[in-house]
């Protein structure tokens, strides 16, 4: 026997109280409308609804934000279940025991009936039809619009809270925990204004069906007591009406609670503070309100005529209560003096821990306080979408996600200064001042403007700061107009782009890696550690990176990387290799569509000549000083010609010879590109417009 009473009592306790409480109320409400219930069980009953309804109410008051009570559409419909199916139980009793007297339905009933209405079921009627009115015109209806408006704006304003919260997420504002929150708080709320805009339509058709049960169970009554019970119609009218409108009564007092909880949900604007909290700050702590409204309702008190004690009654309290507030306003302030004092530096400072070790951001956005506004969540700061706008471009063009952009403020930059940051290092500065644009002379402007003369802090372009006003005049002079917060965002974007190989890290790699193979595995898991380490990948895509070539193509990557892999691990030449795999997209990404290759060649001997030079050392940079001054200085002149024919330069070398000359060139010359003749594909047509060391 007592194996058996354990397993039942391991089951009992398994069972989850709190899920199965919502199934059995509403089955117990349920079947409030189906079986009888005695007198004494209405009362209880009754006493819970007026309970149950003080209780929500005074949530709903305490509640900070409409979500802190997101159970409420629930609440309501099952408060208003619960009020019918009381009704249903009353009007049966009422019904079947009418005939007996006044206590026939429960005292709570009988009290309802007699003391609130003085037994006179005519004035009975009349408070219970102004009490219907109230709630059905007055506090349902309001609710019920200030929810279906909410939910409406709720919805619209979803878009632009989800991209408020990427764009945090992107500048590195928060986590990706706070941010997943952040969403479901947002879709949260609108289900919340959603449900609420349809579960006012319960409290609605309840003070109807009020009504309706009311104008029954009145006639009911009549024929039931006169036919049934040989009651005459005095005595019948005098007892199921005063019955009835009990009934009624107290089925719309909680009614008109829950109603008010609604209108007090909905209505209220979220902060940190509950209503009570709310009207005692912003109505009930002005001391000036107090002060005049007691002078206006004095001078009324002593209008001849007026009833002169209740006005200055009410006028001496708020007098009293203005000089309450304002002393203690100002022992407020004294104390918050004395708090503020400067203390005393304790003798001895605590000691160095590992805690005051802090970590270099990767990247870093700082800047001076009339920046700020541009990076201000709260102010819907415009740089905070353009940053976002920058990583998402980056990751979509380079090939790989960059790290999160912190920014702070930064007092000892000039008011209107930012600088980029990168690993703790300075690596661009600029002045942005907004309300301003920048005027950028692309070369072909036909005028001048008035303004500060600076230049372009990405480009170093010359260019005005200028007002408002004079944009249309900058734009009709060929000048390019741009914001502050345009300044800042290109600057950043050409930086990163700038520094791409020092941003992919050895996580960044990894993080690569892993999104290459959710499509394909097994060719990441051929590559990776079995042919090369993690840490040549790394070298290999950031030699990439370093001269712009984008790795968006990892497939081709990874498949070049696994097929020359075995013959050597050296990063410069496996770098080539994939270069040369890469072509077809380098040459495509510096000359778009089918156009002309417009490239710079080598005179034949020295081509000879440097090809000697480099031997067998193809990773050295080593050149005789006169030639490489000589090619130096020409390739410098061949490039400045090309850029002014608005043509990319572009250095065309034998493959043996290209990783040694974009080295070469790169610090000195950093907008030449140097190709290979293996990557021109077959299809493109090479256009040869000046030769180093020889004549075009």
């Amino acid at each position: 026997m007592n194996p058996i009473l354990n397993r039942v009592m391991e089951f009992v306790r398994n069972i989850q109280v709190k899920g199965m409480a919502g199934p059995v109320l509403i089955i117990l409400i349920l079947g409030m409308m189906v079986l009888p219930l005695p007198a004494f069980m209405l009362d209880i009953l009754f006493t819970f609804n007026i309970a149950i309804s003080i209780m929500v109410l005074l949530v709903g008051v305490n509640s900070l934000k409409p979500l802190d009570f997101a159970s409420f559409p629930a609440v309501l419909l099952l408060t208003t279940l619960l009020r019918l199916s009381l009704n249903v139980a009353s009007a049966r009793i009422v019904l079947l025991e009418g005939h007996t007297g006044p206590d026939a339905a429960g005292k709570v009933i009988e009290a309802f009936g007699h003391f609130l209405v003085g037994g006179n079921y005519a004035v009975g009627i009349v408070v219970f039809v102004i009490l219907v009115v109230i709630n059905f015109v007055v506090i349902t209806k309001g609710a019920g619009r200030i929810a279906e408006v909410s939910a409406r704006f709720t919805l619209d304003a979803m878009p632009g809270k989800q991209m408020a919260i990427d764009a945090d997420l992107n500048a590195g504002l928060i986590g990706e925990d706070e941010a997943r929150k952040r969403r479901l708080a947002v879709s949260q709320e609108a289900d919340f204004f959603g449900s609420m805009d349809g579960a006012s339509k319960f409290v609605r058709g309840d003070a109807v069906a009020g009504i309706f049960i009311l104008v029954i169970n009145i006639l009911g009554g009549l024929v039931v007591g006169m036919v049934q019970h040989d009651l005459d119609f005095a005595t019948a009218a005098k007892y199921y009406t005063l019955l009835t409108i009990g009934d009624g009564l107290v089925a719309q007092v909680p009614s008109l609670i829950i109603s008010t909880a609604a209108g007090v949900i909905v209505s209220r604007v979220s902060t940190e503070k509950s209503i009570g909290q709310q009207l005692v700050l912003e109505v009930l702590s002005n001391p000036e309100v107090f002060g005049l409204t007691a002078f206006i309702i004095g001078l009324m008190g002593i209008i001849p005529g007026m009833p002169h004690i209740p006005f200055l009654f009410l006028a001496a309290l708020l007098a009293a209560a203005a000089y309450r507030i304002t002393v203690a306003r100002a022992k407020a302030a004294e104390d918050e003096t004395v708090r503020n004092a400067p203390v005393a530096e304790a003798p001895e400072s605590a000691e160095a821990s590992w805690d005051d070790v802090t970590q270099v951001d990767v990247l870093g956005l700082e800047v001076g306080y009339r920046l700020i506004p541009l990076v201000d969540r709260n102010q819907d700061g415009e740089l905070l979408r353009r940053i976002k706008g920058i990583r998402k471009k980056f990751a979509q063009e380079i090939g790989f996600l960059a790290p999160a952009i912190h920014i702070r403020d930064n007092l000892e930059l000039r008011p209107s200064a930012y600088r980029i940051v990168l690993k703790g290092v300075e690596v661009g500065r600029g002045e942005s001042f907004p309300g301003q644009f920048l005027a950028i002379d692309p070369g072909r402007v036909s005028g001048t403007l008035p303004g500060a003369v600076t230049r372009d802090p990405a480009f170093g372009l010359p260019a005005v700061w200028i007002e408002s006003g004079l944009r249309d005049r900058a734009v009709s002079l060929g000048y390019t107009v741009v914001d502050a917060g345009t300044v800042v965002a290109t600057h950043l974007n050409h930086v990163i782009s700038q520094h791409a190989s020092e941003l992919l890290g050895r996580q960044e790699v990894q993080q690569l890696l892993d999104h290459l193979a959710k499509q394909f595995p097994k060719l990441v898991d051929e590559l990776i550690p079995k042919l090369i380490t993690l840490p040549v990948l790394q070298k290999v895509l950031q030699n990439l990176l370093a001269e712009g070539v984008h790795i968006r193509d990892m497939r081709s990557i990874v498949d070049t990387l696994t097929e020359h892999a075995g013959r050597t691990q050296n990063p410069s030449e496996l770098t080539e290799l994939v270069r040369g795999a890469l072509g077809r997209a380098i040459v495509q990404q510096i000359f778009p569509g089918t156009a002309d290759v417009q490239v710079i060649a080598l005179d034949q001997h020295l081509q000879q000549l440097l090809t000697q030079a480099v031997g067998n050392a193809p990773d050295s940079t080593s050149i005789e000083p006169g030639l490489a001054d000589t090619v130096l200085r020409e390739a410098a002149s061949a490039a400045a010609r090309q850029e002014a024919q608005g043509v990319t330069p572009v250095l065309l070398v034998p493959a043996s010879l290209r990783a040694m000359l974009s080295r070469f060139l790169r610090r000195t010359i950093p907008n030449l590109s140097v190709l290979a003749h293996n990557e021109i594909p077959d299809q493109r047509t090479l256009k040869v417009t000046a030769i180093i060391g020889g004549k075009a």
